[in-house]
């Protein structure tokens, strides 16, 4: 069983995703992925039929750093702010050194009208590890239950 400081800790990582995500500090959500690390956005559709296509795909950290200097410089896209619930934090596997954890999702969008819509829903799938003490993403996959997103996906979920 893995001790309550570790299960605090990752909870706290779950917290900052989805603060980094809702204040738009996406240079400090990359901080929060091991150095050796995936980024994969998947329908549950594809998931259960074993099809490989994603949404979105990083599949290192460099890609990640693309994907936000893209967004920071060259990305054009409706402006909008975001929420995340993040809740339901299962740790499935308490091996060291790779945790598996499964937790739920909501994201809200609104837009400088203030008119907000639910954007996405469904669960991350992730294995964790522990770098220096602190829980970092190695494996990070996105499971959308709604892959008709109703906006253009050009932000991480």
């Amino acid at each position: 069983m893995i001790d309550i400081e570790k299960r605090l800790e990752i909870e706290d990582l779950y917290n900052q995703y989805g603060s980094c995500l809702d204040d738009g500090l996406l240079e400090n959500w990359l901080e929060l992925f091991a150095d050796k690390c995936s980024y994969k956005i998947m329908p549950r559709e594809n998931i259960e039929l074993g099809l490989p296509a994603a949404l979105m795909l990083c599949e290192n950290k460099n890609m990640l750093v693309d994907r936000i200097v893209s967004l920071r410089e060259a990305n054009e896209f409706s402006v909008h702010r975001s929420k995340h619930i993040i809740a339901n934090i299962h740790i499935k596997n308490f091996d060291n050194p790779n945790h598996l954890v499964v937790a739920n999702y909501v994201m809200y969008h609104a837009d400088v009208e203030g008119n907000g819509s639910l954007f996405s829903f469904g669960s991350y799938n992730d294995t964790i590890i522990f770098v220096n003490g602190n829980p970092k993403f190695v494996d990070k996959i996105v499971v959308v239950e709604n892959w008709s997103i109703p906006h253009m996906l050009s932000i991480p979920i």
